[in-house]
């Protein structure tokens, strides 16, 4: 046949079949958009993370830093030496601390970013970008401060404004706002808030350090020649150029967000397994329905190259429109997830939304690359049909042997399960890449094996369906008539299941830890806690300790410092801890004077300390101090490594510095706690950041912490689930397009549109339910054997969310149900007649 009749019949072939069409473009434009959407969330979120830096350092040629990030800061003399130095035209001391803005006695709300406080430096001190002030002038005095732009709108201040702001080691102070300004770099929706210089090294300095000095250098002066000659000078410092800090600073964002890092090319490969899946079991049936007309084309002349070719050239154009559709709507899903998130407050700059080239490129390669695929196996077997085929009544199904597919996945999944049992029997990062190597062998081989496993799922899970009858049976046979396309419907279902059983099993047993370790650990009745990157002023204490009916308080701290190389968080209690806490002491006492230290089994263990061992703790001043090992306790997530007294901690930190944690308080016997707690919010007032909890709200409060954290990640993989459910559907309306005969065959004999509309329901339900029940149950296994891996972090309790995971299948039934809506009501309404008439 000449190629350009061949042309005009492949073309017409697309526009006549408009349901077919529109279906398999739906299937490309489904996997393309999850992965275009995925890509686009994950960079813009990763974007975020980059972004806090982006203006970090800009305008500065050096930057004098203490080497040891746990030192208070470089001395004043110091600065002086500094801007002695030749070639240095001004220095910029960073002075700066955690602050809580208040707005009519109320915290304002930054969802999850930071509120700082810093001194403003004019023009000819400054180095890098001013401040542009919008409204007002700087602060000049004591009690002035100026707003940037984000945080005056967010607590709707205005020049002139009176407020107060809390420092968690000075209290609340009252300020006036001077000026509003905008920051150079645009902020990352954090709140910077200026004070007056002096003032600021009052409330965030001992009076001898600051944190660190930015140097511009003069006219003339390379930044690379004063950075030089500043480390010469200072070689007991950290002395780099302001790109260097840039980078120092993404490294150490990036070393510590690795595990985000990790867990968003996960995520991107699911959504290429998904997105690859969905098209490929929708453009494999397109191919197989059409097998009589392909064949009849071979019949009046068409060899085997054209009928190939024909085929590919659809899936191309097919892939191509699919693909370029796709990347819109993914991109659009993309661009309203995160409009969400910052609707919802979190803090999201919304410049950081970015379409990469990489995006473009994979989205368009995968949809045209995985759809030619997925017509190369079809359309290899239609070339390979006889043209008399095409004047025979129908052809049947073609069954392909399962057996070597099999195989592959049975050996696969040994392979995985080994690695993953391997995996958890250790503890660590390397643990946990065994285990992800042997989950990712698991997956492939539920890919491989689930065809043959189909059958005797389905077949026990049809026994739920003998209430319905003929239309049950009917539809058990119709899942199991093709395995390899049941699967495949339910492996982008099992696939996103599996995730979200793996992380609601992380998700439990982390709030388990948290609740064991307060049931079993705390004895107080009630915890005042504030936000973690603030604290809570010393004066909290001591305003508890007041109010009528508190019996034993006890305040906690933390302190830092150096035992040999290890850098250590030790705490620090002031009043009865035994009292408001439950910890063992293995050997020796908790008395521990003012020379005297406590440290765990674990730590005595690594340092090989003994009961009456003097060690040295080197403080972030760079002072040694000798303190005896008085006691030694039962390793505990309460205590820490290390338990320091209160004279220790008068000693190396500065009164400017000195804030708590955490309020632990106990009430007298006979005591009513209704009106006690009503006392203690009466004197917390003053202080609005500060929490009155009991117990059980104490273990919410930490658990809502947890839900935050893998909150982005069950939206993440909502997304997976929802693509699922579509293509299921997807997937569904071709069945019937397919089955369409036949099911005119059956509303001929009798059969009613209800029980049509049920058959197809029924169908739909047992594939979601069969994907449903090898995701979960693949899912619990990965989520604990990753679990094991984590025990170093704390997470050594194993808690199986049974209820959500139980509450998977039947509502994977209901997706089911809802995913078949359209096929079902499309296939009750076929014409019998016409069905059973022609194509």
């Amino acid at each position: 046949m000449p190629a350009g009749p061949m042309r005009r019949v492949a073309t017409r072939n697309l526009v006549a079949h408009k349901v077919r069409l529109t279906l398999t473009l739906l299937s490309v434009v489904l996997g393309t958009a999850f992965v275009a959407g995925s890509f686009v969330l994950t960079d813009s979120l990763q974007g975020t993370f980059d972004g806090l830096f982006a203006g970090e350092a800009k305008g500065v040629d050096v930057r004098v830093q203490p080497a040891d990030r746990q030192s208070l800061g470089l001395p004043d003399d110091v600065i002086g030496k500094i801007a002695a130095t030749d070639g240095v035209r001004a220095v910029a001391p960073r002075v700066a601390g955690p602050i809580v803005l208040l707005r009519d006695g109320k915290a304002i709300q930054t969802a999850g970013t930071s509120v700082t406080g810093t001194s403003y430096l004019p023009p000819s001190r400054a180095v890098g970008a001013p401040d542009r002030f919008l409204t007002g002038t700087p602060p000049v005095r004591a009690g002035q401060i100026a707003v940037d732009r984000t945080g005056a709108e967010r607590a709707g201040l205005r020049v002139g404004d009176r407020t107060t702001v809390l420092v968690p080691s000075a209290g609340s102070v009252g300020v006036t706002v001077s000026g509003i300004y905008d920051l150079p770099s645009g902020g990352a929706g954090g709140i910077t808030v200026l004070f007056q210089d002096a003032q600021a090294r009052h409330l965030f300095t001992d009076g001898k350090h600051v944190a660190y000095a930015d140097v511009a250098a003069r006219p003339g002066v390379t930044a690379d020649r004063l950075r030089t000659e500043l480390a010469g000078a200072f070689p007991q410092y950290t002395v780099h150029s302001g790109d260097q800090v840039r980078r120092e600073m993404e490294k150490d964002v990036a070393d510590r967000l690795k595990f985000v890092d990790y867990f968003l090319l996960a995520f991107g490969a699911v959504a290429v397994l998904v997105g690859a899946f969905i098209i490929y079991n929708t453009f494999s049936m397109l191919i197989a329905q059409r097998l009589r007309e392909l064949a009849l084309l071979r019949a009046v002349g068409a060899d085997r190259g054209q009928v190939g070719r024909s085929v590919l050239a659809e899936a191309v154009i097919i892939g191509l429109i699919g693909s370029a559709l796709g990347l819109l709507c993914g991109v659009g899903l993309a661009f309203g997830v995160f409009a969400m998130l910052k609707a919802a407050d979190f803090g999201l700059p919304s410049a950081s939304m970015s379409v990469r080239p990489r995006t473009v490129v994979v989205t368009l390669l995968l949809g045209v690359a995985v759809t030619v695929v997925s017509a190369c196996s079809p359309a290899r077997r239609a070339v390979r049909v006889a043209p008399v085929e095409a004047m025979r009544g129908g052809l049947g199904p073609v069954r392909e042997s399962l057996r070597s597919r099999t195989i592959a996945g049975v050996v696969l999944a040994v392979a995985g399960v080994a690695l993953i049992g391997t995996g958890a029997c250790h503890i660590g990062a390397t643990a946990a890449l065994i285990v992800g190597i042997g989950t990712a062998a698991v997956i492939f081989a539920v890919l491989f094996a689930a065809p043959a496993l189909s059958g005797p799922i389905v077949r026990g899970l049809a026994v739920l369906l003998r209430p319905f009858g003929t239309v049950g049976r009917m539809s058990r046979n119709n899942a199991l008539r093709h395995p390899r396309r049941t699967a495949a419907t339910a492996f982008a279902l099992m696939l996103g299941l599996l995730l979200v059983s793996s992380i609601g099993i992380l998700d439990a047993s982390a709030k388990a830890g948290i609740t064991d370790l307060v049931d079993k650990g705390v004895k107080a009745d009630y915890m005042l806690a504030g936000p973690p990157t603030v604290g809570l002023p010393p004066a909290v204490a001591a305003v508890a300790q007041r109010v009528s009916g508190v019996g034993a308080v006890a305040s906690l701290r933390t302190v830092g410092v150096r035992a040999g190389s290890e850098q250590l968080t030790g705490t620090v209690p002031e009043g009865p801890l035994h009292d408001v806490l439950d910890y063992m002491v293995d050997r020796g006492t908790d008395r521990l004077g003012g020379d005297g230290v406590m440290a765990s089994e674990t730590e005595a263990s690594q340092h090989h300390w003994k009961l009456g061992d003097t060690i040295e703790l080197t403080s972030a001043d760079k002072r040694v101090y000798p303190v005896v090992v008085r006691g030694i306790y039962k390793d505990t997530r309460l205590l820490g490594p290390l338990v320091a007294p209160k004279a220790f901690y008068d000693k190396v930190v500065p009164v400017s510095l000195r804030t708590d944690y955490l309020v632990l308080l106990t009430a007298r016997p006979g005591t009513d706690t209704a009106a006690l707690r009503h006392g203690l919010e009466s004197a917390m007032r003053p202080y609005p950041i500060v929490q009155v909890q009991d117990r059980d709200e104490f273990k919410g409060s930490q658990g809502a912490q947890i839900d935050s954290m893998v909150g982005i990640l069950y939206g993440l993989l909502a997304l997976s689930v929802v693509i699922a459910v579509l293509g299921i559907a997807n997937t569904l309306a071709l069945s019937v397009v397919e089955r369409r005969r036949e099911i005119g065959v059956l509303r001929a004999v009798g059969m009613r549109r209800a029980q049509v509309r049920r058959t197809i329901y029924l169908e739909s339900a047992l594939i979601a339910v069969f994907g449903a029940l090898i995701g979960v149950g693949l899912g619990s296994g990965i989520g604990v054997a990753f679990l094991r891996t984590l025990r170093d972090f704390g997470l050594v309790q194993i808690a199986v969310p049974w209820g959500q995971l139980a509450a998977t299948l039947p509502v994977a039934g209901v997706v089911g149900v809802l995913a078949a809506l359209w096929p079902a009501i499309r296939a009750s309404r076929t014409p019998p007649l016409a069905a059973i008439a022609g194509e």
